[in-house]
């Protein structure tokens, strides 16, 4: 799926069609937010345990783990059950980390914050939408809203969580929410260190840019966004939706390649100059006033 109809979908998924609440906008969601799919080891400590096309990744430590994104509301009872398929532990989750507050990404957070007594570490931007549950700027939306969930700590940006030797840096990649975070992590591949980004988003989606921008200071906060993520040297390329970075062809790849396939210095200046281009193209519609 390319960057631009992965846009239009999402653009079509948030678009609310007037839905009055959470449940039936997820119906009317892609079905593989929602489908299961096995888990499985992605590289070195980080292992899938999201839905088909929604994210959600476990980081192990030998002091206990951390887990980044669950998905929607509902995917809380799928993420839990893949961690179990691996042979994990509840319980031994101790940091919740999140890349932004949408309700396809921050939606299961509350359940699982309450299931672990983990510790929420989130962005000062995002920190209200998170504790509201709200797609912030567009609070009235009821369609958008989510479980609230407390935040523990705010991360700035280039600040890190630790946790049992491993360690995660927040870049702060604003502009598709104010505090989109981007996280980056030192993995181990056939013997080579690497770096890995959980990458937010860059894309515009339901977002206003102009004449009423979603929040003071987008247009320039996506313009530093893209500035920053091209000072980022990451090559291994991972997305909160699966679309974007080909997890299960890139999984299927894995017994028959010798290299990792998750390994792609490439991919991170590709998604990058492709979502500039189409936030370009967005200003300049939305500027225009064209519907």
């Amino acid at each position: 799926m390319t960057i631009r109809s992965m846009v239009v979908r999402m653009a079509l998924v948030t678009a609310g069609f007037g839905f009055p609440a959470v449940a039936p906008l997820v119906a009317q969601s892609p079905a593989n937010w929602t489908d299961t799919i096995a888990p499985f080891r992605v590289i070195d400590n980080v292992y899938y345990v999201g839905s088909a096309g929604l994210t959600a990744w476990l980081i192990t430590t030998p002091q206990g783990h951390i887990l980044l994104d669950v998905g929607l509301p509902q995917n809380a009872r799928l993420v839990e059950r893949n961690i179990r398929r691996l042979g994990f532990h509840l319980r031994d989750v101790k940091i919740l980390l999140n890349t932004h507050a949408h309700f396809d990404h921050a939606g299961g957070l509350a359940t699982l914050k309450r299931r672990t007594h983990a510790r929420l570490f989130a962005s000062a931007g995002d920190r209200e939408a998170l504790e509201k549950g709200v797609y912030a700027g567009s609070e009235e939306n009821v369609a958008w809203r989510f479980p609230a969930v407390p935040v523990d700590s705010v991360i700035a940006d280039r600040g890190t969580v630790t946790l049992g030797g491993v360690t995660l840096t927040a870049n702060i990649t604003a502009g598709h929410t104010a505090g989109c975070t981007s996280w980056t992590l030192p993995v181990m591949a056939d013997g080579a260190r690497h770096t890995a980004i959980f990458f937010c988003s860059a894309s515009v989606a339901a977002n206003r840019l102009a004449p009423r921008p979603q929040y003071a200071g987008v247009v320039n906060d996506y313009r530093r966004t893209f500035a920053r993520l091209r000072t980022i040297d990451a090559d291994v390329f991972f997305a909160a939706h699966t679309e974007l970075f080909d997890l299960q062809g890139k999984r299927a790849r894995m017994a028959a390649d010798k290299a990792n396939p998750f390994v792609d210095p490439t991919a991170l200046a590709r998604v990058t100059a492709e979502y500039e281009a189409a936030f370009t193209k967005e200003l300049a519609r939305q500027l225009a006033g064209v519907p």
